[in-house]
């Protein structure tokens, strides 16, 4: 990889891993169903004057939009709202990995290898020591719980990703950004449903800078810069040298966070972490080191 796409790699790396504190700052001065649905009437309106529509169908938008635009983020942003630390949440969102093996395998039927198996096991203990602080801990448990539902429902969002390519069309930038327009439906009709207008009006007459800064910084930022630059690094790069950038996100979300709201975590948090992240790290890069093990007891 190039210098220039080294540090194009990084900036990735601080706008996602940064993107949690924004969230965070977000849902105390906005209700989250409704700044889901102002963040994608942002990167719809903005995002649709300079990238054409994808020559993909309208349902298979729609399949993509409602799991990894709407759900992720309408989960993301409620659990945030609950109590579930920005930090804790970049780390755990990371499970979406181990949710796309699984459901891979049930709908797409691709195996599942030694690898992968190896690494759901490490994530899965991990989760399941950060999930039982619980109360007891800086983490509330329907925060936590918001948050792994976020993580399958992106999950099904690859899944779909995976299916559209399958079909001949390309889900890059554009996808993102014209799936957008269906994403803002659901989030303002649920806005209103759950929250309320007097709630939305609220938040409205009350909006300052930072209100103005989340809002474009989640759609600008981390929606259309930061898909556009990770179109960009893929199309330059394979895939599987470009996919494990993301084990960085949760690293920046976490000091980011410790940083800026001064969020700290357990002893028996750090400990999850660790397994967690030993568990992705297992599934970007083992395969690899499985085959150079094989290759070198066969030789």
């Amino acid at each position: 990889m190039t210098f220039k796409d080294s540090l194009i790699s990084l900036l990735i790396i601080f706008i996602w891993g940064f993107n949690f504190v924004v969230i965070s700052w977000g849902v105390d001065d906005l209700p989250p169903l409704f700044m889901g649905a102002a963040r994608f009437l942002l990167v719809a309106t903005l995002g649709s004057l300079f990238i054409k529509k994808p020559n993909i169908p309208w349902r298979w938008m729609a399949a993509y939009s409602l799991t990894l635009c709407f759900g992720q983020f309408a989960l993301l942003f409620s659990a945030m709202a609950f109590g579930m630390p920005a930090g804790l949440a970049s780390l755990v969102l990371q499970s979406q990995a181990v949710f796309t093996l699984i459901l891979s395998a049930l709908f797409l039927h691709e195996a599942i290898k030694i690898n992968q198996i190896i690494a759901m096991i490490f994530a899965g203990i991990g989760l399941s020591i950060i999930g039982m602080t619980g109360e007891h801990g800086n983490m509330t448990a329907i925060g936590f719980a918001l948050t792994i539902a976020a993580a399958i429902s992106w999950a099904g969002g690859n899944v779909f990703n995976r299916l559209i390519n399958q079909r001949g069309y390309q889900a890059n930038t554009g996808l993102v950004v014209w799936s957008s327009w269906i994403a803002m439906i659901p989030f303002f009709i649920s806005s209103l449903v759950f929250e309320g207008s007097d709630a939305i009006l609220s938040s409205l007459n009350q909006s300052s800078f930072t209100t103005v800064f989340v809002i474009f910084y989640l759609a600008v930022a981390a929606s259309i810069l930061g898909y556009s630059l990770w179109s960009y690094l893929l199309s330059r790069y394979p895939a599987g040298q470009v996919a494990p950038l993301t084990l960085g996100v949760p690293v920046v979300g976490i000091i980011c966070a410790a940083i800026f709201l001064n969020e700290t975590i357990s002893e028996q948090q750090y400990i999850g972490i660790f397994l967690v992240m030993v568990g992705l790290v297992i599934n970007a890069i083992g395969g690899r080191w499985f085959k150079r093990f094989s290759r070198s007891t066969v030789g």
